[in-house]
């Protein structure tokens, strides 16, 4: 499901949108060996393995599989709750960040050479068992 605003002109008012989890959930998600694997790290040390769809963002991937990342402005780009520190090979087939997820990468706890935006990150084929470590803690920016 997309949420949306449109634009009105009259007001000069932006349009945006956003990608919930939930366009996943309808399709299930994929078995072992029917998707990519995506190792999260938790605060903990614990590691849970879980499977995604190939497009499906690391915080997506999180949400329906109930692993504790806020994301609280649902990947507008508004906060860094869904930071996540990155294994060096896997980072290093990822584009560089844009200018905006940079600007939120700043504000985010305990930043590293490998930090990204759980929301900007897409599953595809290779970033297959990519590991995502969860920071010891987050901060909401936009609150």
């Amino acid at each position: 499901m997309t949420k949306s605003a449109r634009s009105n002109s009259a007001y000069g008012i932006a349009k945006f949108s956003t990608t919930s989890g939930t366009q996943y959930a309808k399709r299930g998600r994929p078995g072992a060996g029917q998707g990519f694997t995506v190792n999260f790290i938790m605060q903990d040390g614990e590691e849970i393995s879980v499977q995604a769809h190939e497009g499906e963002s690391l915080l997506d991937v999180a949400w329906a599989n109930d692993i504790d990342i806020e994301g609280a402005c649902e990947a507008s780009l508004a906060c860094s709750t869904c930071h996540l520190i990155l294994d060096p090979e896997s980072f290093s087939k990822l584009e560089e960040p844009t200018d905006e997820e940079n600007d939120m990468l700043d504000l985010a706890f305990g930043l590293t050479d490998t930090s990204r935006l759980g929301c900007q990150v897409l599953m595809n084929k290779e970033l297959n068992g990519i590991i995502a470590k969860l920071p010891a803690i987050t901060r909401n920016a936009s609150a």
